[in-house]
């Protein structure tokens, strides 16, 4: 369409009571660039108290709104990453395990980056975006302009490629690997180069590109520069390593992913081990995202492309008994999330927001900020009020749930509903065919932020908890699933 007739066209639309922001022209349209990551609890530099080394999300950060308050809606990877890029819930899907591939059950549905494809962007997805094993459908092919790369494989598959003799593996505790090799040995590093590549054989065509980095996830094997960048010695135990008080045992689970299906005990040397090639690898991590973002700088890029980072959900190291994900407590729930635009005012680069936000408001916040159509059947809001001012709020409530069994078969038992509120996070476990509560869980993070001790039987303000409820009510109406 030509640049005349765009403009008439805003005027017409404008005249008809239109207010959302219409561009004239490709190279007005705001780019993407969509970072994701495996397994991420907040450990950031730029959310503090953290052992954790990334200067270069921490440098996006400062350009950003980082998102103190961020939740995933289910803690592990099928599930929040179909709820986050179609906008919809789990229970909307009915998606709570990991072999079920939404276009199964939706086949027609929009995808967040398929929308920017039908109105004229040029998509791209480049590593783990949708999930990324055991399904009948690979990744989402019509989400996409050209094919997907990297993104479609076990975690257990990245193993390191080199020339010559593989260096020796100085770790020595299970999923560990150190091991004196090249970035590109593994996947993360190999993702990195192909979006580079990307970016610059983009032409001027708006891009919407999805850059999905598989760690810091199991297994822990960062080349080992990334291990020495840290001193063991210093690094500490879990803090709570137990379960909590009074927690119910439905709560809990037995770390598979790492410890097997039998379990097993870690010794101290193991545990520390295990930390460290966490952080390990997410300064490898750290290291790719880096390389992406001055790319997108070199080409001068930066200054017209909206960046999001963030993390399919977070990740537990020992503290609560627990290892991995697939539960409700806040340190699998809660996840890092950064968005830049070009358009944010000064005063709002590097500021932290506490306002309560979900994965899922990812889709309507981009689609408001490139002044895209509306998609119905939204069930996030945009962030962009917070953007503008991160002490702002959008909703009163975030909302997380797993199933039990973690793994299911069929259908689950029991379902973990959970609200994180200003204060609480309260987790009610329901019969899955009858709705009936069968178990509680009420965590004062006020009191309490490391989750040591369920106060359900005497909650320390009767009112605030049925605030709670009612709130979680809201988001999880109290009836079984069949």
């Amino acid at each position: 369409m030509c640049r005349v007739c765009w403009l008439l066209a805003i005027v017409l639309l404008a005249c008809a009571g239109v207010s959302r922001p219409l561009y004239a022209a490709d190279s007005d349209r705001l780019n993407v660039l969509f970072i994701a990551v495996d397994d991420m609890r907040v450990e950031l530099g730029c959310y503090g108290n953290t052992p954790a080394l990334s200067p270069n999300i921490d440098r996006l950060a400062g350009r950003g709104v980082t998102f103190n308050r961020a939740y995933c809606q289910q803690a592990v990877c099928n599930p929040s990453r179909a709820s986050l890029l179609t906008g919809r819930r789990p229970d909307t899907l009915r998606i709570w395990d990991l072999p079920t591939h939404f276009r199964e059950l939706y086949p027609d549905i929009v995808t967040l980056p398929q929308h920017f494809k039908n109105n004229g962007y040029f998509t791209q997805g480049i590593g783990k975006i949708f999930h990324n094993w055991r399904q009948n459908i690979e990744g989402d092919p019509a989400s996409w302009s050209v094919p997907a790369e990297l993104h479609y494989a076990t975690h257990g598959s990245d193993q390191p490629i080199v020339d010559g003799e593989l260096p020796e593996d100085t770790a020595t505790t299970i999923k560990c690997e150190a091991r004196d090799v090249a970035d590109n040995a593994y996947f993360d590093g190999r993702i990195a180069e192909l979006a580079i590549a990307a970016l610059d054989q983009l032409n001027d065509k708006p891009f919407f590109l999805a850059v999905g980095f598989w760690k810091p996830h199991l297994p822990f094997n960062a080349p080992k520069r990334y291990w020495d960048l840290y001193d063991r010695t210093k690094l500490s135990l879990p803090a709570h390593p137990e379960p909590p008080i009074d927690v119910p045992e439905l709560a809990l689970h037995n770390g598979r992913e790492l410890l097997g299906a039998k379990g097993r005990n870690l010794t101290d040397a193991e545990v520390l081990e295990l930390r460290h090639g966490y952080y390990a690898g997410i300064s490898y991590l750290d290291a790719q995202v880096g390389k992406v973002l001055a790319e997108l700088k070199r080409l001068q890029l930066d200054d017209d492309t909206v960046i999001v980072f963030w993390s399919d959900h977070g990740f537990h190291l020992g503290e609560q008994g627990l290892w991995c994900k697939t539960s409700n407590f806040e340190l699998d729930a809660r996840v890092p999330l950064i968005i830049s635009t070009p358009e944010m005012r000064s005063e709002q680069r590097g500021t932290q927001s506490d306002s309560l936000v979900e994965l899922l408001d990812l889709y309507p916040t981009l689609v408001d900020l490139c002044g895209l159509p509306e998609v119905s059947g939204m069930e996030g809001v945009s962030l962009r009020p917070v953007l503008n001012d991160s002490a702002d709020t959008v909703k009163p409530a975030a909302y997380t749930q797993h199933p039990r069994p973690a793994y299911y078969k069929g259908k689950p038992d029991v379902m973990g509903c959970s609200v994180r509120t200003a204060r609480y996070r309260f987790t009610e476990w329901r019969d899955f065919m009858t709705g009936k509560v069968v178990a509680k869980e009420l965590y004062d993070h006020e009191s309490d932020p490391g989750e040591s001790r369920n106060v359900a039987a005497s909650p320390p303000d009767v009112a605030a908890l049925e605030d709670a409820v009612n709130l979680l009510e809201r988001g999880f109406p109290r009836r079984g699933y069949d």
